[in-house]
């Protein structure tokens, strides 16, 4: 028998049994991303992100479990509905709260369904349909307008549409895939000559610096080098004019319970870090997410954010690297329009026809034109 259950922080999960479900490629479905982001004040309180998690048990043994968060704003999906709720409100409607499963602030292709990687398909189905009942139970009692599920995997897409409760909606990054290569250079062969040069240069110019470059992860990450990157994040969102959703501690709990899964790719002078990228790994992806500087130093940026990163995957063997949300300067580095996937459950029946005719229709509009940015990339055409 399977039973369903929700809780109202991660903490009241053992972390060793949500980890056996956490897959092997995404490490910010683990217990310990959603707890840092907890007991640093991102998620709870008074931030917009209340946890609600629903989980499957087997007698006493976690077989499942959905990270859900009841969110009384949009801000922070990368996923964008805010025209859903200004219809929503135009209708007269409530629009909010609604529950939203992903990785807070994190637009990262990942697993929302955790289930045993050994179950066989028949099982997967019963334990992911018993996790969408424990939502849309949770869905009722709390009386959200809906439940949206973001930034699924190619097989989760499978699995909601087998379902048919929630509507499959279509979006694009710009995505690293690997090829089978084995270097750097293997990955730029395949570039036209023209973006070849241009690359090589923009590296150059970046190692011309009079920086010291470096790749840091694990314990070679200090907490002197936490707190840069504290200071490198809280300038870039001041710089952007956005807001700073990771609490000043957040670096701080992320050194304790994160730094196995960073990447960081730094500048120095001396043992001053000048710029910075903070990225994370698990298995075969690695995610790219923020970046800061002291100053403005040329190239800097697509050296630290991108090339470097890069290379790391093809060294490690990676299949892919997600550089975070929007930025067409990424497709001429080599990161390429890829599909995201998510998919939608909207209670009210007005605002279910209203979107489900939109739909099909905007994923139309993003196939176009994922095709035609396709054929501004680097790569030689054929």
């Amino acid at each position: 028998m399977l039973k369903v259950s929700h809780v109202s922080s991660i903490r009241e999960v053992n972390a060793t049994a949500w980890d056996a479900l956490a897959g092997d490629d995404d490490p910010f479905t683990e217990h310990g991303f959603h707890l840092t982001l907890e007991i640093s004040g991102a998620v709870g309180d008074d931030s917009g992100w209340d946890p609600c998690h629903v989980l499957v048990h087997e007698g006493d043994t976690l077989v499942g479990a959905l990270p859900l968060y009841e969110k009384d704003h949009s801000y922070g999906e990368y996923i964008f509905d805010w025209a859903w709720a200004d219809a929503s409100m135009r209708m007269g409607l409530r629009y909010y709260p609604k529950l939203v499963s992903m990785a807070p602030v994190t637009p990262a292709t990942g697993q929302r369904f955790l289930v045993p990687s050994d179950a066989s398909e028949e099982r997967r189905r019963d334990i992911v349909s018993k996790l969408l009942d424990g939502a849309l139970a949770l869905r009722d009692e709390r009386n959200a307008s809906s439940i949206h599920l973001l930034f699924l995997n190619e097989q989760e897409l499978t699995d909601v549409r087998a379902d048919g409760r929630f509507m499959p909606r279509l979006s694009h990054q710009f995505h690293w895939h690997n090829r089978g290569y084995e270097t750097f250079d293997d990955f730029l062969a395949e570039f036209r000559s023209s973006n070849r040069k241009k690359l090589r240069k923009e590296r150059r110019v970046a190692r011309e610096s009079g920086l010291e470059i470096r790749v840091l992860t694990g314990d070679e990450l200090t907490p002197k080098h936490w707190a840069r990157l504290r200071e490198f994040y809280r300038n870039t969102c001041a710089r952007k004019g956005s807001f700073p959703y990771l609490p000043f501690h957040f670096f701080e709990h992320a050194q304790e319970h994160l730094a196995h899964r960073a990447v960081v790719a730094a500048a120095f002078d001396g043992d001053a870090m000048m710029a910075a990228s903070l990225n994370f790994e698990k298995g075969a992806h690695l995610y790219g997410r923020y970046w800061g500087a002291d100053q403005r130093f040329e190239m800097m940026h697509f050296e630290l954010c991108y090339y470097q990163l890069i290379e790391r995957a093809i060294a490690k063997g990676m299949t892919r690297f997600e550089a975070g949300a929007q930025g067409h300067h990424k497709l001429k580095r080599g990161l390429m329009p890829s599909g995201v996937h998510s998919a939608h459950y909207i209670e009210h029946p007005r605002l279910h026809e209203a979107i489900g005719d939109f739909l099909p229709r905007e994923a139309m509009a993003a196939k176009r034109q994922m095709n035609e940015l396709a054929k501004h990339g680097p790569f030689r055409r054929g």
